[in-house]
């Protein structure tokens, strides 16, 4: 289990460093400069450039950022000078990290209820309504599903408020217009293993032992049912931080993604640097910590592991 913990954290700061180093170069590759704005002159922004070393050669410039992000400085924002990204960073994530766990929590919830429900149900009509919303749910995009939302709920009928993240209320649109497609993933996932679990020998022991199906499920195959999709949560997890981007803009709501997106209209290198480092250090350790849990609580992980180190 030690190995395997050791193994992943390895991958996870290899790939750190890939997509630190792909991403200082494709920034590099935006026309223009992050100071070329309001009438400036040339001569100033040179000078400028020369004061935050951006006058330098493209390697030497790599080196230097990288050497203070192994000492953990992500640099100083060039849109708000005297600001360093780690200011911007922890002013900015609780409002991500709190819209993000809210829309993870929920998928969960629904898409469990809705796959056990999908299994339970002796009506087929059930099933097939959960399959077709589902469908649907998986369909829309994000931000379309954060427009209609805005426009019905806040614009028209005035019941939830359009814009922040203030209130319990203000929650609402943002993580239902963030959960719908993992809750739609999940309900799929779940329903699939637990229709198989069901059919298994130890299932049908309880069965002819006079069990119901409820607590059969309850106390039994949920279990093993839930595992594929706890693997799942910390994929689900990167996607609605991902997702977040476009729709906390749309309810502006000023966190991460907002910030991301207004650093990539200004050319802010370092402030899209340092973002895209941390989120990315933040799925990392997601990803991380459900596939360990995942292989507590599933024998046949830590075997299949133990079986490729062998």
């Amino acid at each position: 289990m030690l190995r395997y913990a050791v193994k992943r954290i390895m991958t996870g700061i290899l790939s750190l460093f890939v997509l630190a180093t792909v991403t200082f170069f494709l920034v590099r590759l935006i026309p223009g400069s992050p100071f070329m704005s309001g009438g400036v002159s040339q001569s100033v922004v040179e000078a400028i450039e020369e004061e935050y070393g951006l006058n330098e050669p493209l390697p030497v410039q790599y080196l230097s950022y990288m050497a203070g992000l192994l000492q953990g400085d992500l640099g100083i924002s060039y849109q708000d000078p005297g600001t360093s990204v780690t200011e911007i960073i922890a002013r900015a994530w609780p409002l991500t990290a709190s819209l993000g766990t809210a829309a993870l929590i929920v998928s969960l919830l629904a898409g469990t209820g809705l796959g056990i429900l999908k299994v339970m149900s002796r009506k087929k009509a059930v099933g097939h309504m959960i399959s077709a919303a589902g469908m649907a749910a998986a369909g829309i995009p994000g931000f379309a599903a954060a427009i209609l939302l805005l426009l019905v709920f806040s614009v028209k009928l005035k019941l939830f408020p359009a814009s922040g993240l203030y209130t319990l209320s203000s929650y609402v649109l943002p993580v239902i217009s963030l959960s719908l497609y993992p809750t739609a993933v999940i309900t799929r996932m779940m329903a699939n293993a637990l229709a198989a679990e069901m059919g298994k020998e130890y299932v049908l022991f309880a069965r002819a032992k006079g069990l119901g199906r409820g607590r059969i499920v309850l106390t039994h195959a949920l279990k093993n049912a839930f595992l594929p999709v706890l693997s799942y949560a910390g994929p689900a997890f990167a996607y609605l931080l991902t997702g977040s981007f476009v729709v906390e803009s749309i309810f502006t709501i000023p966190g991460l993604g907002r910030e991301f997106v207004d650093s990539i209209s200004s050319r802010d290198y370092t402030l899209i640097l340092g973002l895209t480092v941390f989120m990315g250090t933040v799925v990392i350790l997601v990803n991380l910590a459900a596939d360990l849990l995942a292989a507590c609580l599933d024998p046949r992980i830590r075997r299949n592991f133990a079986g490729r180190e062998g």
